[in-house]
């Protein structure tokens, strides 16, 4: 099984229903023909670098996902004849996947995240709030003689009067 890489650029004017029967087609697709799903990010619309179909905006989808070649072919059949697809490309990321390894790191990934929205103890809290004060202090410091010495070089230039 390989794994791969496809982005797509939406019609912009499309609403979120427009979108989503496009993005549900593709999923299914993937589903249908014994792949695996890793992960879909949705990009928003960004400015294209140049036009297509006259327009300057796309929406942008990428789907990471396992599979074979007839179900690549066959996702983006569906994005030729449909109109609100402006482009697509799909790219190869690794030409011999192990399915159980990339369940493996999905797993771990959503083990990370978790760990990271977890909200932290006050201990945890309190000693994050002085390791950011620190380095703030330490510059305080630094910026101190300096500006004790400016009044001192006026105090010269007065006597000198």
């Amino acid at each position: 099984m390989r794994r791969y890489e496809t982005i797509f650029i939406l019609d912009p004017d499309l609403s979120e229903e427009g979108r989503a029967p496009v993005l549900e087609k593709a999923t299914g697709l993937i589903e249908k023909m014994a792949g695996f799903l890793v992960k879909t990010d949705e990009w928003g619309a960004k400015k294209l670098a140049y036009e297509i179909r006259k327009k300057s905006r796309g929406y942008y989808i990428l789907l990471d996902y396992c599979g074979n070649g007839d179900l690549v072919a066959e996702m983006e059949r569906s994005f030729r004849i449909d109109d609100k697809v402006l482009k697509y490309m799909t790219v190869i990321l690794d030409k011999d996947t192990d399915l159980e390894k990339v369940k493996a790191e999905m797993a771990e990934a959503e083990k990370k995240a978790q760990a990271e929205s977890a909200p932290q103890s006050p201990a945890e809290t309190t000693a994050t709030v002085e390791a950011t004060e620190a380095p703030a202090t330490e510059a305080e410091s630094t910026e101190a003689p300096a500006t004790e010495a400016e009044p001192a070089a006026t105090e010269s230039s007065q006597e000198g009067n």
